[in-house]
């Protein structure tokens, strides 16, 4: 029941006696988190688009019609213009809104895809190093230092001229190549939280080596591991978008935001807009990924914060 205050007469409620709980602190710094509400609702947004793509696109990405080429968009004074094509048409006719919606597809499955699998990696071995020190972390610390000798973007060229470029050889090239970020990382993180006493104490009683990595380490890790998640998962976005304008990405007719820039750079001085629209498209994606990981990192451990 409320109380009286004896120093002012305010009645104290149970809520005012009461902590609030972790989910409702966790809420209310989300809420309060403007960057991570952008960033969400930008992500939200594209990934929403790129899963209704069939359903937002009234034509066909690889439809190629020479008599509706280069349509200029809707806010051209041009009387080509049209609210068919409120985007405009690239040099081949093809529907600019439409690939730019499928693009949307492309860029999330090899972001998603590339950091996954560059995940499993350099967790793995991250935490193995951090973990059991020694000779484990001389040799997780040397195949580091081994690939970080490495370009990733000459590796990656080098590697796509001899295999051949696709969308699945992107996908694993980028994947094995951008891990060193999560080995770092997890082998640090890993290391500090081994000298808590907990882990000490779960050692003394008999818990076993995958019981403690599982249980007692992942936990306190996983915030590092989403913050290094959401970098490389924009890095591997824009490394394809780089590898596609070089012409050894992504491969022609599949619609790539990469890909529209670098068929495009033959007509940028004379319709800028086939490479500002994919461009400010990508702008945004890296931005609001990385406003997610900035986020996500600040709301679930504040007294990490700058």
């Amino acid at each position: 029941m409320p109380a009286a205050d004896a120093a002012g007469g305010r009645r104290i409620g149970v809520a005012d006696l009461v902590a609030p709980s972790p989910a409702t602190l966790l809420r209310r710094r989300i809420l309060r988190h403007w960057g991570l509400l952008i960033g969400g609702g930008i992500l939200i947004a594209i990934a929403a688009v790129a899963l209704l793509a069939p359903l937002l696109a009234g034509y066909d990405p690889y439809d190629q019609q020479l008599a509706r080429k280069l349509i200029p968009p809707v806010w051209h004074a041009s009387a080509k213009a049209t609210w068919q094509h409120p985007l405009g048409t690239d040099q081949l006719g093809r529907d600019y809104l439409t690939r730019l919606v499928y693009g949307a597809r492309i860029s999330l499955l090899i972001g998603i895809s590339a950091m996954l699998i560059s995940g499993v990696i350099g967790t793995t071995l991250g935490v193995l190093a951090g973990y059991f020190g020694g000779r484990v972390d001389m040799l997780v610390t040397f195949i580091v230092t081994t690939r970080l000798s490495m370009p990733v973007v000459l590796v990656a060229l080098a590697v796509v001229a001899i295999i051949g470029s696709s969308l699945t050889v992107v996908i694993w090239v980028l994947g094995l190549l951008i891990w060193d970020r999560f080995a770092v990382v997890m082998r640090s993180a890993t290391q500090q939280v081994c000298a808590r006493e907990f882990i000490l104490a779960a050692q003394a009683v008999g818990c076993s080596t995958s019981r403690i990595l599982l249980t007692e380490i992942a936990p306190n890790v996983v915030n590092h591991l989403i913050v290094v998640a959401t970098l490389e998962m924009a890095q591997a976005i824009l490394l394809e978008a780089a590898l596609s304008f070089l012409g050894l990405g992504v491969q022609p007719p599949t619609p790539s935001w990469g890909l529209m820039i670098s068929e495009a750079k033959g007509l940028m001085f004379f319709d800028p807009w086939l490479i500002s629209i994919p461009g400010v498209a990508l702008f945004l994606m890296v931005l609001a990924i990385n406003l997610v990981g900035d986020g996500l990192r600040d709301v679930t451990a504040p007294e990490n914060r700058n």
